[in-house]
């Protein structure tokens, strides 16, 4: 059977550590009288601070201070990259993680790792002799019997979580919660270097790539790079010949339709997108996007010789030659 980890890829869940959990929830029941209870493990009286809400009791004053915030909501501690909150200090530092990137949990036997240690104890169910629930559809086996559940509604194509905004289903709770950003406008991953924000960190990831210049995908045809899968998936037609899509006027042929269609406008002279803030009008979205960083003065190109920064990456090559001395137009 093939097994799978169906372990939330894009933000796992917080859960307290397990002195915090300990704590939180320890209760003293044994001939509690008032404020004190009776211990038989060790046979001493010991004070205790019930919870007047939901009658909780607990061995320490902090402790049940921190309890309260259950019932009152409060949230004092404020993450500095995305503004949101936390009851307990200890899940903000588990949250800082998603922006930092930390995953100290890492598995011995392949070398995955995580965020948070319970998560490495679940994902060490996937390895031999661990899995045990299987699907009869397919033979994929799960380390539970949630994510075995999970799994099968791609079978049966149900839906259980539905936006109330616009009606789209979802087989998962965290695929809802990721839509919901469409509609809110949230954002909650921030480069560090240009300050643009994303509403998923896999976005942030592959936007660090202009930064970085990191280009993982490489044509073994060829050797070019690309930074997008997409991009090398499109760059591969080159090399098979597969061109399908001619131009009617001129006879050019393209290998896919939407490049077809964006050369269509040449003929046709439409340009679609227009900046709403001087009315300049483009014939491809892409030169939309790059023009309005002029209104907005975002300039995620930058020169690591001398810290310029530039609103295209043409023109940081362009002024690489100041550094490199390379001269491109000979007379």
């Amino acid at each position: 059977f093939f097994t799978i980890d169906l372990m939330p890829l894009k933000e796992e869940r917080i859960v307290p550590n397990e002195t915090e959990e300990k704590d939180q929830y320890e209760t003293h029941h044994d001939f509690k009288t008032g404020a004190e209870s009776f211990t038989h493990e060790t046979g001493t009286t010991s004070k205790t601070f019930p919870c007047q809400q939901c009658g909780k009791s607990f061995n320490r004053k902090g402790v049940l201070n921190r309890h309260m915030r259950v019932h009152t909501g409060d949230k004092p501690h404020t993450c500095p990259q995305c503004g949101k909150s936390f009851d307990q200090h200890g899940n903000l530092k588990v949250h800082m993680r998603v922006h930092t990137g930390e995953k100290p949990y890492t598995c011995l036997q392949c070398g995955k790792s995580f965020t948070q240690k319970v998560n490495l104890k679940v994902h060490m169910r996937i390895h031999p002799g661990e899995s045990c629930f299987i699907c009869q559809k397919c033979g994929i086996s799960f380390i539970n019997k949630g994510f075995l559940n999970r799994h099968m509604r791609i079978h049966t194509e149900e839906k259980c979580y539905v936006c109330h905004q616009c009606g789209k289903g979802f087989n998962q709770k965290g695929d809802l919660n990721w839509h919901m950003r469409v509609h809110t406008g949230d954002k909650p991953y921030t480069c560090p270097e240009c300050g643009k924000s994303f509403a998923q960190y896999g976005y942030l990831k592959v936007h660090m790539r202009i930064h970085t210049g990191e280009k993982p995908y490489t044509c073994k045809q060829c050797g070019v790079s690309f930074t997008h899968e997409g991009s090398l998936y499109r760059h591969m037609k080159i090399h098979t010949g597969r061109k399908s899509f001619t131009c009617q006027q001129c006879g050019k042929i393209f290998n896919r339709k939407a490049n077809l269609n964006y050369h269509m406008r040449i003929h046709t002279g439409e340009k679609p997108y227009s900046c709403l803030q001087c009315g300049k009008s483009f014939t491809q979205k892409v030169t939309l996007k790059v023009h309005m960083r002029i209104h907005t003065r975002e300039s995620p190109f930058i020169c690591q010789q001398c810290g310029r920064s530039f609103i295209h990456k043409g023109f940081l090559n362009r002024h690489m030659r100041i550094h490199t001395g390379e001269k491109c137009y000979a007379s």
